[in-house]
Parts: structure tokens; C-alpha cells; sequence
């Protein structure tokens, strides 16, 4: 296993580079940009009623102590603390699942894949939402990333065509570990950002959200599970917040619950005490 030392030490440079792409120049158009973002579209303005995450064993459940500790139903209460009705949250989630029978090592991996099963775990609940977390397996068992792509853009797609689902589509996790567990021993921080690179254009492209989930660990090694792969209970809170910011972001219906409730709160603010000592 990778020390963590030489984890914080292979992975800085990475992160360093990552950073770089992301500074935008200021110039005279950032106040056209500011004024763009406060005519910000709403992808959803009605609560979320049937959501479903679909994605390998970090979604299903990975290494956290107890289901409520998962991102998956860690993200289910936050929505259900923000909707005035209740969502039901399916996890869609198998262990060791690949894009598609594309993939490096899906004979070895189970046979099972994204592609041969959406039908039946997502579109046959016919969600409003549809978390969609695929990355990790292929980026370690060296799946080129435009067979992931074009895999990952077929399965999103259709997806939305049959559901009219918001898809959200999120970045492969943060791995320490790339050597534990064979046959997939080939990945690399540099091939996962590289797949987030192009998921994020990807959603971009197909007008789907994109959550970065892999920038949510903050690069720190004690989110992840001892076994370098799967993050932890402090990991999946991680993940479950940076997916619920994006699409509190993008969705009116998550400020429905605040806006009702602030027409009849009693004022609970008591600052007499504090003002008194000037």
C-alpha cells in the first residue's frame, strides 16, 4: 500500500495542475458573467420524487459503518430537509461494475455493466433524478477513456430520453490505493483526473450536471477507507454535500421547504446579552 507521505507527494503536483486549468483570466467580461449567473437557469422547480444513484460499490455502500452513513442516503436526507414532500432514494449500486462489456477486464469483473442494466435498475423506476457515479473500475483496469466516454455518453443519454430525468453525472473518486486489489492495478491519480476532465465536458455537452465529487476529498487521505479505495464515513459525507451543493445550485424545488417556513418562523434571535457588555 502507498504511504501516505508519497500519496500527499505524488498527488501535489496533480493537484497543483488541476488547479491551473481552473484559473480563468479576469478581463472586461466578468461583469457580464456575474450578471449571466443572476439570470441562472433552474433545472428542476418541482420537488424530486423518485431518485435513483447508479454506480459500482462506493455507491452501493462501499466500506461506511452503516447504510445511513452512505453518500446515497446521507443525500437523501439532505433533500428531504430541503423538499416540502419526500423523495424515495434507490440505490442502484453493484460492486466492482464497469461502463460496459467494452471495458478492460468486464469478463473477470462479473459480466455486468452499466450498459446491460439501466434498463432495469434505473429506467424501470422511472425516476425524476438520476445519479449516475461510474469511473473508478474503468480508469483502474485501463479502459481508454474515449471507450469509457462514448460508453458513458450512450447509457446518460438514453437514460434521459426514456425517463426525462435531471442527470447528474458524477467524477470518479478519490483513489490512494491502485495497486490492492487485481486485476485493476492500472490506474493512477493523472488517469482519473484525466477521466473527470472529460465526464465534466461531457455533461457539459449533453446539458446534464456535473458534480466533482473527486475535488471534495480536498486531496485528503484520511476521507479514504484503510483499504485506499473507498472513502470512509467522513468521505461519503463529503461526497453526499459536494452532489447536494450542485444541485441546490441548479434547483429551485431545494428552497421550497425554507420559503415555506419562513412565513410563519417565530424570531429566535437573542442578542440582548452580547449587546449589553458595550
Amino acid at each position: 500500500m502507498i504511504s501516505r507521505r508519497s500519496f500527499l507527494h505524488s498527488t501535489a503536483a496533480a493537484y497543483t495542475a488541476l488547479a491551473s486549468l481552473q484559473v480563468a483570466a479576469i478581463d472586461e467580461s466578468s461583469s457580464q458573467s456575474i450578471a449571466n449567473d443572476l439570470r441562472k437557469r433552474d433545472y428542476c422547480s418541482k420537488p424530486f420524487h423518485v431518485a435513483v444513484a447508479f454506480g459500482d460499490s462506493i455507491t452501493a455502500g462501499g466500506t461506511a459503518t452503516t447504510r445511513k452513513l452512505t453518500w446515497v442516503s446521507r443525500l437523501e436526507d439532505l433533500i428531504n430537509q430541503a423538499q416540502t414532500t419526500p423523495v424515495q432514494m434507490i440505490n442502484s449500486g453493484i460492486g466492482s461494475n464497469e461502463i460496459s462489456p467494452r471495458s478492460v477486464y468486464y469478463e473477470q469483473l462479473g459480466k455486468v455493466s452499466a450498459m446491460e442494466r439501466y434498463q432495469k435498475h434505473v429506467v424501470d423506476h422511472h425516476p425524476d433524478l438520476v445519479l449516475i457515479s461510474y469511473g473508478v473500475n474503468d480508469a483502474m483496469s485501463g479502459t481508454p477513456v474515449e471507450v469509457f466516454l462514448e460508453d458513458l455518453r450512450s447509457v446518460a443519454t438514453s437514460i434521459r430520453e426514456k425517463t426525462h430525468a435531471l442527470v447528474v453525472i458524477l467524477a470518479a473518486y478519490l483513489v490512494r490505493d491502485f495497486h490492492r486489489y487485481p486485476p485493476t492495478v492500472h490506474g493512477s491519480v493523472a488517469s482519473l483526473m484525466a477521466y473527470n476532465c472529460a465526464m465534466k465536458r461531457m455533461a457539459e455537452e449533453c446539458d446534464m450536471l456535473f458534480a466533482d465529487v473527486f475535488g471534495a476529498y480536498g486531496m485528503a487521505p484520511w476521507a479514504l477507507d484503510e483499504d485506499g479505495v473507498h472513502p470512509n464515513n467522513l468521505g461519503h459525507t463529503l461526497v453526499a454535500n459536494r452532489v447536494f451543493e450542485v444541485l441546490a445550485q441548479n434547483c429551485s424545488c431545494l428552497s421550497q421547504k425554507a420559503m415555506e417556513l419562513r412565513k410563519t418562523f417565530k424570531p429566535w434571535r437573542d442578542e440582548s446579552a452580547l449587546r449589553k457588555a458595550y
